[in-house]
């Protein structure tokens, strides 16, 4: 039963396991910047220059990729949508899945090229046809940056291509591969290691394109199902790369490595340790409905109350513990309520009662006030099932 009593939402995110201190072993790292982050709990495991600005190359596709998940949520693109190909975006050299001006590509095709292929041709055709032009969806990149809280990036183009105004920070990719992952699809996508004839018979280029994937985890390292490799003179070899291992995600990133091999050999060591130390514990999903609240002079009498995040507890590997969860909300609600209105909260406590973590609760549902005519029915429809007894 929900407790009475209505405690103001406290946080979304965890802060908790004090236990877990970051940077608690030293690593011999050749890249410029690291970080290793549980992604249950959005806590950071160990980091390193993770605020210095450094050039992502095709990093930067992610924030791409999601700006393009989120059109596709929003329903304002279809994954059967068929982009057209300009002859501006085919012009992008480096990495390419070589469109053509006039070719025609499904959204779907369009995200595998850019995901795995890391198709600068790609990038550059998603964002003309989601913003009309790649200009416009600079902006809007940077607009989700800032969004974010990615406080020391700024995006001049859709696909990495060195650019000296064009930077970001490990900890700043954190934030937006958090975001993606969002999107299982994703995981789906970036998890192709290759395909020999990617788009044969739907370009011009008859017999397709050999498309390899260039994160070479997601084929040798257990778990391993994303995200993005990237690579420029200029910026050296980056990655954000993620895995899961059970109930455990795990997400490590790596910028301005000297090479591929060092590349992976980083990103394997960070996962290595995490998933050897710590483990995830989940609590509840974003939107899992935890119950209902009676409301007020409302339109609906009462309504559904869901998780406004995830919520995961990270402990020591093999550590035990007892947790109980409370659920602190008003029974009842006056109306008007909105869907992203704080109105409870969920709390996670271990065994000696301390607070370990929480989580807002939301309205499943906008709730107008009742007008004079739904209050006289519900009076009138009271007053005949009083009758009937």
């Amino acid at each position: 039963m929900m407790k009475k009593g209505f405690v103001s939402c406290l946080v979304v995110f965890l802060l908790v396991m004090t236990a877990v201190p970051v940077q608690a072993v030293e690593f011999n790292f050749q890249s410029e910047a690291q970080l290793l982050m549980d992604v249950g709990s959005k806590q950071i495991l160990y980091e390193h220059n993770a605020h210095e600005k450094l050039y992502p190359a095709s990093v930067t596709k992610i924030m791409t990729m999601l700006l393009a998940m989120e059109a596709l949520e929003a329903g304002k693109v279809a994954l059967t949508d068929m982009i057209p190909i300009s002859e501006k975006a085919a012009a992008h050299g480096g990495s390419q899945i070589f469109l053509s001006p006039g070719d025609r590509v499904s959204f779907e095709d369009l995200m595998i090229g850019i995901g795995v292929g890391s198709a600068n041709d790609g990038a550059w055709a998603m964002a003309e046809y989601l913003a009309g032009s790649a200009e416009a969806f600079v902006e809007q990149m940077n607009a989700k940056a800032k969004a974010l809280g990615m406080k020391n990036t700024n995006f001049v183009n859709p696909h990495g291509l060195h650019d000296e105004n064009h930077y970001t920070t490990a900890y700043d990719i954190a934030l937006m591969s958090l975001e993606l992952m969002r999107y299982p699809k994703i995981h789906e996508w970036l998890s192709i290691w290759m395909d020999e004839e990617f788009l044969k018979g739907k370009i011009k280029k008859e017999d397709g394109v050999f498309l390899s994937n260039s994160n070479n985890l997601v084929r040798f390292y257990e778990g391993a199902d994303g995200l993005k490799t990237g690579f420029t003179d200029q910026a050296g070899n980056c990655i954000s790369a993620t895995a899961k291992r059970g109930d455990t995600r795990l997400l490590a990133v790596i910028m301005k490595a000297p090479g591929r091999p060092a590349l992976f050999a980083e990103a394997r060591q960070l996962l290595d340790w995490g998933f050897a130390n710590f483990q995830s514990i989940p609590i509840v999903k974003k939107g899992e409905v935890l119950g209902k609240v009676a409301v007020d002079k409302g339109k609906m009498t009462e309504v559904n109350v869901l998780a406004a995040d995830d919520l995961a507890l990270l402990v020591p590997k093999g550590a035990r513990q007892d947790l109980t969860e409370e659920i602190n909300l008003a029974e009842r609600l006056p109306a008007p309520l909105s869907t992203g209105q704080n109105i409870g909260s969920l709390v996670v406590k271990g065994k000696n009662g301390e607070e370990l973590g929480s989580v807002a609760l939301v309205p499943a549902a906008d709730v107008e006030r009742a007008n004079f005519i739904t209050f006289f029915k519900r009076y009138v429809n009271a007053w005949l099932r009083f009758g009937k007894r």
